[in-house]
């Protein structure tokens, strides 16, 4: 059972979404937050595996919540929600910890797949805001050499981080290396270590903002 809180200051919207999530089995439905204070205390008492969180709230707003929520090391995993598809906020989010990214105009089977890929451990991003965000770091100049940041990984998992970046999952990057998917997990694991990475989604920010990969390569 995948265990769901809801943060949004709307009671129309928090209601909207329980209806949606309460007739999906294998999803429930475990608490609701009127704002950001009471998402992060929401989330350390009851721990859900997923919180859907809006990021316009009073008290504390959603950015705010999930940094905290990142920082207090609960296995909760972020799924951020707006109607607010600006660049920064995409980018703010990720930042702060959130492991997936959807606008409030998506569709039904959208929603309830995101919970269940984010729950999952895997990060789950809107392919409109994904196309901003890589327009984003396409703006800068390639960088030199290894990036500094990166400079602590071996050359085979500076390979894999890049695979990862552009989309490729463990089986496909075990075919490109000629690696075994058992190697593949064991690379991507000391490379998040080494880094600090929380996810797949903070790793594939990470290769772009160092420049490892660029849009369209």
């Amino acid at each position: 059972m995948t265990t769901v809180a809801i943060a949004d200051d709307q009671a129309l919207v928090r209601d909207g979404l329980r209806l949606i999530l309460d007739v999906e089995d294998g999803i429930e439905v475990i608490g609701e937050a009127r704002d950001g204070k009471e998402a992060v205390s929401l989330v350390r008492d009851a721990k859900p595996d997923v919180v859907l969180m809006d990021v316009r709230m009073p008290e504390l707003d959603g950015l705010a919540a999930t940094r905290e929520i990142a920082a207090s090391r609960v296995p909760t995993r972020v799924l951020m929600l707006t109607t607010y598809d600006e660049d920064r906020h995409l980018y703010d989010a990720i930042r702060a910890g959130a492991s997936g990214f959807l606008l409030k105009d998506s569709r039904r089977e959208q929603l309830v797949d995101a919970i269940r890929t984010v729950a999952a451990g895997e990060a789950v991003l809107h392919p409109d805001l994904t196309r901003r965000l890589l327009d984003r770091f396409g703006r800068g100049p390639a960088p030199q050499g290894v990036p500094e940041r990166l400079q602590s990984l071996t050359e085979r998992e500076r390979e894999v981080l890049a695979l990862v970046a552009r989309g490729h999952t463990n089986a496909e990057i075990a075919e490109s290396l000629f690696l075994s998917e058992a190697t593949v997990k064991t690379h991507l694991a000391h490379l998040t270590q080494k880094l600090q990475l929380r996810d797949r989604v903070h790793a594939v920010v990470t290769a772009y903002e160092c420049g490892l990969v660029r849009p369209g390569e």
